[in-house]
């Protein structure tokens, strides 16, 4: 799975239909707004941003990082990929069937 956080709903929309779309995700959750605080560039910073989460195959990570950075308005946009542990093996052969 990967996480990511974008600057709007709009964006996180954008991305996670770009990436089902092009079968680097099975799956694309956009969750609510979250409060995130943050050190850039030497001050601490409070935004608003929407959580993203992408549901894909460990061999698919690279080429969904790459797609996410593509598609990102932030010059260094959270993506963080997280190993599934495991789960329902029908899930799990679902998300095989819908990505590359």
């Amino acid at each position: 799975m990967i996480y990511v956080t974008a600057a709007s709903r709009d964006e996180a929309v954008k991305i996670g239909r770009a990436l089902v779309e092009e079968k680097l995700a099975a799956c694309a959750n956009v969750l609510g707004e979250a409060t995130s605080i943050y050190r850039w560039q030497g001050k601490v910073e409070e935004a608003q941003e929407v959580v993203l989460i992408l549901k894909t195959r460990g061999a698919l990570v690279e080429a969904a990082m790459a797609r996410v950075k593509a598609l990102h308005s932030y010059e260094v946009p959270c993506a963080v990929a997280y190993d599934m542990a495991g789960g329902l093996p029908e899930y799990l052969a679902w998300i095989k069937d819908n990505t590359l």
